[in-house]
């Protein structure tokens, strides 16, 4: 079914109007770098640092138990190497397909976000997550269950990073900078 609902994607969702677009989408998740550089945005000012940091564990959790430990366990392989007729609009990844890199990345920042930021922009970063996980789909890299694995798995090292650093009581000042990670976040 997986493999159906991709084909079916190519068929009748895929048009060349659209195709540079989710392209563009999907490179936005390439190594999480919209992601990286929205959590070191949200690190240098002090009213955010607290959720920079949540945001940057959350990544590396990502990382380290997604990218590094869990796709070399199940060692799927991607979807274009055993569908015939699957055809990707970028550059053939290297690593394995389950779970989605692109989706985990996506979730774990964008439910931090929704769940500890006051602003309306965290709405654009769940929409952004939304669309980086359907352009997975798009582009013909991943399965459908890779994308909802990524995003399960994003979700939980979202609340994973929101309970561990909830919990710390950091210190108001380092080497006599106020670090202002005891106050809430904008």
């Amino acid at each position: 079914m997986d493999g159906q609902i991709l084909l079916l994607i190519q068929e009748y969702i895929r048009n060349p109007i659209i195709d540079p677009i989710m392209i563009f989408i999907t490179t936005l998740g390439n190594g999480g770098i919209f992601w990286i550089l929205l959590t070191l945005v949200l690190l240098l000012n002090k009213k955010t640092r607290r959720l920079g940091i949540t945001c940057a564990l959350s990544l590396i959790l990502m990382l380290f138990i997604n990218n590094i430990f869990i796709k070399n366990i199940v060692a799927r392989t991607r979807p274009y190497e055993v569908i015939e007729g699957l055809t990707i609009l970028v550059s053939k990844p290297v690593d394995f397909s389950f779970p989605s890199g692109h989706t985990a990345s996506s979730f774990a920042v964008a439910v931090v976000l929704m769940k500890e930021c006051k602003t309306k922009w965290k709405y654009a970063a769940l929409l952004l997550a939304i669309l980086i996980a359907f352009s997975r789909l798009y582009v013909g890299v991943h399965y459908p269950t890779d994308v909802i694995g990524g995003l399960i798995l994003g979700i939980i090292y979202a609340f994973i990073a929101m309970f561990i650093i909830n919990r710390i009581k950091f210190p108001d000042k380092l080497f006599g900078i106020e670090l202002g990670l005891n106050k809430s976040d904008e």
